[in-house]
């Protein structure tokens, strides 16, 4: 199957990857699009697992305000500041800042989560399937935390703007890790949202 430019054009949206890199994926993939992809993404994690133990001081604190309800401050580090500077880097902090306003994850990474909140967690799924065999109880728990950590952990949340609901933001850095060159990592946010914590007092009429 020829690959056309609307195809490579059409991957690249999907991965960030480089237009020749697409192309290559997509040759190699006989134009089957999930594939490249998942080729783009396996290229990509070799790329970040070679640079993950550089050193990243340089970066940007990026931010982002919804409606004026809710704040991100987020920062994402990066080796230099050529890099801090393109617009590649730029646009991915953007995004990730307004990927944290909207799906709202408590910690960075799941190595973050604290073991208590783990395991407590863990009794409560072994409560819902206590008649389950040993080993379908362990898949179950194991597909479960996943999920949990889905949910609560930006890196193993799916990016909100992923036309396909599968890139994850772990992926989306992966990804500018291995088109820009340098070893790239979130190191904290913070996330506000008006009110939150305070219990509204409805107003009483006289």
């Amino acid at each position: 199957m020829s690959v056309t430019a609307e195809m490579v054009r059409d991957l690249r949206e999907k991965t960030g990857a480089g237009l020749m890199d697409c192309k290559r994926a997509l040759s190699g993939s006989g134009g089957d699009i999930e594939k490249a992809i998942d080729a783009l993404r396996q290229k990509g994690l070799a790329t970040a697992a070679k640079k993950s133990g550089r050193s990243a001081s340089e970066g940007l604190i990026g931010s982002y305000i919804h409606m004026d309800k809710i704040g991100v401050m987020v920062e994402v580090n990066c080796e230099t500041d050529f890099v801090a500077r393109t617009d590649d880097f730029r646009d991915a902090v953007k995004d990730i800042a307004m990927h944290i306003a909207a799906a709202s994850p408590r910690y960075v990474s799941r190595e973050e989560v604290p073991a208590d909140l783990v395991e407590r967690e863990k009794e409560i799924y072994k409560g819902q399937v206590l008649n389950k065999p040993p080993q379908v109880m362990e898949k179950i728990i194991e597909g479960k935390l996943e999920k949990f950590y889905g949910d609560v952990c930006l890196l193993d949340q799916v990016f909100i703007k992923d036309p396909d609901g599968k890139l994850k933001i772990r992926d989306l850095i992966t990804a500018k890790i291995s088109k820009l060159g340098e070893n790239i990592i979130v190191r904290r946010f913070a996330r506000f949202q008006l009110g939150e914590g305070l219990e509204k007092v409805a107003a009483c009429e006289n």
